[in-house]
């Protein structure tokens, strides 16, 4: 953790909703006047979109059927671990981007499935905004989630996260049920072991349930609607936290435990403008501060 070079870390498995996330912390960035360092958790895979058909082949053709984007092998967890720890220290660090699609290539000037060249960072940051798979990923090699002074977990029950994979994956991608299927299963090993336990490490955690049916997420036909879902906010430490304010600017919320509490589906936005907002003020106090002092 860093008082001169903050950094905040969203982390949330494909087809979570982290772009939510991102969303909000966009508009408190603007609003508050916060230069950050934007960083894709996509730009730290091992392997562009062909190289990473080709690996699986492999690793399949072995009798590894469970090679996926979310285990160590197909990430540079050594690269961004290190990011993280230079920027920490220094406010610098080099970073690259993925290129997702066609908008994204004629940006870029780098087809679609492949990275661009790493560079610098953009100098003189507020802050580095990390929104990936692995923000609070520990393993016997690496301990990322050592360095973030805030982050993140997004993480909705299993089934939702699924249909919204399905409809995601479906509709902008192209790809048939099946294909996403088998998706899930090849990463269920991953996900269990490094995914999930990163929800452990988080300081804030937003789970989204659904209160309409969803007991079988591959004929689902469409994504359940904010307003059919309640949001589930855990505060690993909910010292400062303050849940009577909170509770009067979200109306129908409630709290289901000491540190968490319960809003309806619709409010999340507001939530996370509502709780982020004080973090970033106190990030920015505190970095004018050690700033000052040199």
């Amino acid at each position: 953790m860093s008082a001169k070079h903050p950094i905040i870390a969203i982390t949330g498995s494909s087809g979570a909703g982290t772009s939510t996330v991102m969303r909000s912390f966009a508009n408190i960035f603007r609003r508050e006047g916060v230069k950050a360092a934007i960083v894709e958790g996509d730009s730290f895979h091992a392997y562009d979109r062909a190289a990473m058909k080709r690996k699986m082949a492999e690793e399949e053709a072995k009798g590894n059927r469970h090679f996926s984007h979310f285990g160590p092998e197909a990430n540079l967890f050594g690269e961004l671990e290190n990011l993280f720890k230079t920027y920490s220290e220094s406010g610098r660090g080099r970073i690259r981007h993925y290129v997702h699609n066609e908008e994204e290539a004629q940006r870029y000037g780098v087809p679609p499935g492949c990275f661009t060249e790493w560079e610098d960072l953009p100098e003189e940051t507020d802050l580095l905004f990390y929104e990936g798979l692995h923000g609070a990923v520990v393993t016997d090699k690496h301990n990322i989630a050592q360095y973030p002074d805030l982050l993140v977990g997004v993480v909705p029950v299993i089934n939702l996260e699924w249909i919204q994979k399905l409809w995601r994956d479906r509709k902008e991608r192209g790809y048939s049920t099946e294909a996403v299927t088998d998706t899930i299963l090849r990463r269920m090993p991953d996900y269990v072991n490094y995914i999930v336990p990163q929800f452990s490490r988080t300081h804030v955690n937003f789970q989204r349930v659904p209160v309409v049916d969803t007991s079988n997420p591959f004929i689902a036909r469409d994504i359940p609607t904010p307003d059919e879902s309640f949001v589930v906010i855990r505060f690993a430490n909910p010292k400062g936290i303050d849940f009577p304010y909170l509770l009067s600017m979200i109306h129908d919320s409630f709290m289901s435990r000491p540190n968490t509490i319960v809003i309806p589906g619709g409010k999340m936005e507001l939530a996370m403008q509502l709780i982020f907002t004080p973090f970033i003020w106190r990030f920015m106090e505190r970095r004018k501060r050690a700033l000052a002092n040199g």
